[in-house]
């Protein structure tokens, strides 16, 4: 038989039937859900053996200063009673009734953007809860113009003056920058109370006859010094008073149970080891969840635990450059500013804008965008909520008295640092089990070693 016009006869074999006795260049299972993970990378990570470290400290005079959370139904927002104990003048105030009278007493209101809450000068009668929206705080210049003394976000209050029978003046004037939403509570509903309630009254007397011991601008007790003088002056005695109660972060789990069938790891793991290959992906994806509880976990995640002092608003709504150096400017040796991708690209379009240009540097063998010298890291796991996210700013490292991570290694049957792989057996369906385990941690040694640029526009 004749071989057909339209089809040659070959003179070699083919290459689709020479793939039947060859193999093929196959790469590693590739994983999409790898990210740089900078937040593990420039971590010190520091040996916590016994699972647990403790941080001292000196000792502190807290003032109270803390945020208020509110609940809403629809357009009704109210006050949570317990959050009324932020306010410094109620701090330990017990009695459950006193602050549900309280919170029940708080009258809402909504602004337009421009409006004006306070008056400096003014007398002080209503405290003033912010729900939701954005306020600065405007003051005197040294040349008689106004000069902005600072952002109030969502939880800040003003006016707790009003509460005591010495209020004063408004000593700045409060207008709006965004739509808000204010809970006021009037001086004479919260006399009202007071003089129905002996706990709360008692609780008023005690506040305003507590002396407060010397501190420094930190709120660190004192150390009593003498300098500038001559002879023999009497110099003063003093001693460095520590924390009584100095926090402990407890090393934090991320666990997940690998199972792989006996069949697989016996007879398909050539050329690649299929346990090592499902290990190694393993590992990867608890690398991803531990930085995620690194930023997020509401115990020790670095967005919980900044400091209310150490915690800023964004001028406008965009990351602009002038919130990025107030955010530098609060804390020494800022070793890296970290914030989410789509932050960065709208602090680049804010440098754009501005006729700016934020120079490279070179980071672990990777070009990286700075600002003042300080890396700017992206992070997926910092969150974008409504169009917002935030950025960090840390300064690291225990001899600079910064931000730590925390681990355990040497561990049974490790597999990578502060990470181990323990064989759990073979069921009856001949599948066997890892237990595949990350413990870690992230400590904030002093308050200024984290700072926050909150509710950015992305």
């Amino acid at each position: 038989m004749s071989p057909r016009p339209d089809s040659p006869l070959r003179t070699s074999l083919s290459t689709r039937a020479a793939r039947k006795l060859a193999g093929t260049t196959k790469t590693p299972p590739q994983m999409q859900g790898v990210s740089p993970r900078w937040l593990l990378r420039v971590l010190p990570w520091v040996e916590t053996t016994g699972g647990t470290f403790r941080v001292n400290r000196r000792l502190t005079h807290t003032l109270g200063d803390g945020r208020v959370e509110f609940v809403s139904t629809g357009t009704d927002v109210r006050v949570i009673p317990a959050e009324l104990r932020e306010i410094p003048l109620l701090r330990g105030m017990a009695d459950p009734a006193v602050l549900e009278a309280l919170a029940g007493r708080c009258v809402q209101r909504e602004h337009a953007a421009g409006e004006t809450l306070a008056t400096a000068g003014a007398p002080v009668d209503e405290l003033l809860l912010l729900a939701h929206g954005k306020a600065e705080r405007l003051g005197e210049g040294r040349y008689g113009g106004p000069a902005r003394q600072g952002v109030m976000a969502g939880g800040d209050h003003a006016g707790d003056s009003s509460l005591t029978s010495r209020a004063g003046t408004w000593p700045h004037t409060l207008r709006t920058l965004t739509r808000c939403t204010v809970l006021a509570l009037p001086r004479a509903a919260f006399q009202e109370v007071a003089g129905r309630s002996a706990a709360l009254r008692a609780h008023l007397d005690a506040h305003l006859s507590r002396p407060v011991p010397p501190q420094n601008k930190r709120g660190e007790a004192d150390i009593a010094l003498a300098s500038g003088h001559v002879g023999e002056a009497l110099l003063p005695g003093t001693f460095v008073d520590y924390d009584a109660g100095p926090r402990e972060y407890e090393l934090g789990v991320a666990q997940t149970i690998l199972r792989v069938h006996t069949r697989v790891a016996d007879v398909y793991s050539r050329p690649m080891d299929q346990v090592e290959e499902q290990l190694r992906l393993t590992a990867e994806g608890l690398r991803e969840r531990q930085e995620h509880e690194l930023v997020n976990n509401p115990e020790f995640g670095l967005l919980h635990n900044a400091a209310l002092q150490q915690r800023l608003q964004s001028r406008h709504g965009p990351p602009t450059p002038d919130d990025l150096d107030e955010l530098l400017a609060r804390r020494r040796k800022t070793r890296c500013l970290l914030a989410h991708p789509r932050t960065i690209a709208a602090i680049g379009r804010e440098l754009s804008r501005r006729g700016l240009y934020a120079p490279e540097a070179e980071l672990e063998g990777v070009r990286v965008r700075t600002w003042r010298g300080v890396p700017l890291l992206p992070c997926d796991k910092i969150p974008v909520v409504d169009g917002t996210s935030a950025v960090l700013a840390m300064r690291t490292g225990q001899k600079d008295e910064g931000v730590v991570g925390l681990r355990q290694t040497g561990l049974p049957d490790e597999y990578r640092p502060g990470l181990n792989v323990r064989f759990m057996g073979i069921d009856e369906k001949a599948v066997v089990s890892y237990l595949v385990s990350a413990y870690f941690s992230v400590a904030v040694l002093v308050p200024d070693a984290l700072g926050i640029l909150e509710d950015v526009e992305v």
